[in-house]
């Protein structure tokens, strides 16, 4: 029954992580706690996520910037292990505040800059890079933060989910190797994030579909709901 509950909500998460670029996390990582517990659950959600963006990024091939994932990357990896050790010394909250108003910032930002017909160079993509990238070893997940960066690139649809998968894989792959010089990943803990990720990697299939249905302003709407519902999402967790 744990390994059904798993497959259906990542299928589930999968799906919206195929359709908005994020979210997987959010649907799967409860059941993942519940099914097998808090500790053996990060792991096994570290390779289900690697799976998941790889199907994104499969799925979108023939679409990816591979120049821009790699252009972040370079940037983004050094500061999100900077990142992380930041995470340790600042007082609790404040991480979560300064990026609910910058989420929630985005949302008319994108379309002032849209309007406007500006767009990041790949020299700038890079620069931003680090600062986002450094956000990430703060808070863990990726998307939401990833998204806005690449849509103001230029990416839309396929462009923006691949290229955005792309450069997930790399934090993703980090995080693996990590627990696996910690010998946190015993063979069952693998082929529980292997069941959990297979599941995500149908999803991210079945999103493209959806995806290749929607006019681009429905798309783009989709990525400002998730922007304001992250940013909330953050300034309540602020509050607690």
């Amino acid at each position: 029954m744990d390994y059904v509950l798993v497959l259906a909500f990542g299928l589930l998460g999968g799906t919206l992580g195929g359709i908005v670029g994020t979210g997987s996390s959010i649907v799967l990582m409860p059941v993942l706690v519940l099914a097998w517990g808090p500790v053996e659950a990060v792991p096994v959600m570290a390779i289900a996520a690697f799976l998941g963006n790889l199907g994104r990024v499969v799925a979108w091939r023939r679409e990816v910037d591979w120049r821009a994932a790699g252009a972040f990357c370079i940037a983004a990896l050094p500061a999100a292990a900077l990142g992380v050790r930041t995470l340790l010394a600042i007082p609790e909250g404040v991480a979560e505040t300064a990026l609910g108003v910058f989420f929630l910032a985005m949302v008319p930002a994108r379309h002032h800059l849209r309007q406007r017909g500006w767009r990041l160079s790949i020299l700038q993509l890079a620069v931003l890079a680090a600062p986002l990238g450094f956000l990430t070893g703060i808070v863990v997940s990726t998307g939401p933060l990833q998204v806005p960066l690449f849509t103001a690139y230029g990416l839309e649809r396929g462009g923006l989910l691949g290229t955005e998968a792309l450069a997930s894989l790399a934090v993703y792959a980090a995080k693996i190797a990590t627990f696996a010089a910690s010998a946190a990943l015993p063979g069952k803990v693998v082929l529980e994030g292997l069941v959990a990720g297979s599941s995500l990697m149908a999803g991210s299939f079945i999103g493209r579909h959806v995806v290749l249905r929607l006019s681009q302003d429905t798309f783009r709407l989709l990525i400002d709901g998730l922007l304001v519902f992250s940013g909330l999402a953050m300034l309540v967790a602020a509050l607690r």
